[in-house]
């Protein structure tokens, strides 16, 4: 148990930072099948009790690995608050050096879905990547609303959009997060214990898990290397709404080296996290 409440730590800690995928830290630690297969019982359980099928749900609700999920849950709690309380100065005190940090985290973590397309990448898959890379870039130089002018319906599609990136290790929640604006606002809320949109959040984040995980899979299943691709474009394209230097939607020039700096320790961690990781699938 104490084992599983550090994997939780861990985890819940990623799923708080852009560009480190909680999926990849989860199989790093060896658990990630097993979450899968959980949230998969989870998932048909819901669909059995809007059926009014209680006895199938039931029974799905046993299948689920609660010896895994109760202590893994409560580690990420725990490194979701705390990380939130740790980020939010941060955020607000040194917002270019927080960027370049991101960026690289993010620009780093390419490399994952690349290389989880294959080696033998098809002239439709790098079309498919440019392509989601183009719009990807025209969606975060729209003009924005502000933050703080977000509600609570797009909380709800927002959080079950993001809530997507959980199923598949290399892709980041917080990131989807911050390249669509939601990012400050969210660490706002948990840390001032904003119960209305965290409510709000965390059923977007349910329905979005039953709606799109399968959805997520069948596309892998069916269409692996396009799926994978798509996503490292959209990752690509999303990076120039991380650009340090800018104010608001305008991009400015360089004007402090700092950035650059946290740019390079973010492409370090997922380096080191990558390095880790194969070596750990070596080992098996």
């Amino acid at each position: 148990m104490i084992a599983n409440l550090l994997r939780g730590l861990l985890i819940g800690t990623a799923e708080v930072i852009p560009g480190v995928s909680g999926g990849t830290i989860a199989l790093i630690v060896g658990i990630y099948e097993r979450i899968i297969s959980s949230a998969n019982h989870a998932v048909q359980a819901f669909v059995f009790v809007l059926r009014g099928k209680f006895q199938q749900a039931k029974q799905e609700i046993k299948e689920m690995d609660w010896g895994l999920l109760i202590p893994v849950l409560a580690g990420m709690l725990l490194a979701i608050f705390a990380a939130a309380a740790a980020l939010e100065p941060l955020l607000e005190s040194q917002p270019e050096v927080m960027r370049g940090l991101f960026a690289g985290l993010i620009a780093a973590s390419i490399a994952i879905p690349l290389s989880l397309a294959g080696k033998d990448k098809s002239i439709a898959a790098w079309i498919v990547a440019a392509s989601a890379a183009g719009l990807a870039f025209l969606l975060t130089s729209l003009p924005k609303s502000g933050e703080a002018e977000a509600n609570l319906l797009a909380v709800f599609l927002v959080a079950a959009i993001a809530v997507c990136a959980l199923v598949l290790p290399g892709v980041s929640g917080s990131y989807v997060l911050l390249a669509m604006g939601f990012y400050a606002p969210t660490i706002a809320a948990v840390n001032d214990r904003d119960f209305g949109y965290l409510g709000v959040f965390v059923v977007g984040a349910v329905v979005g898990l039953g709606l799109f995980a399968k959805v997520l899979n069948w596309l892998l299943t069916n269409h692996h290397q396009l799926t994978l691709m798509a996503m490292a474009g959209l990752m690509l394209g999303s990076l120039r709404a991380l650009w340090p230097w800018q104010d608001g939607d305008q991009l400015l020039q360089p004007s402090s080296f700092a950035p650059v700096v946290s740019f390079a320790i973010g492409l370090g961690v997922i380096a080191a996290i990558s390095i880790l990781q194969r070596r750990l699938n070596k080992a098996k």
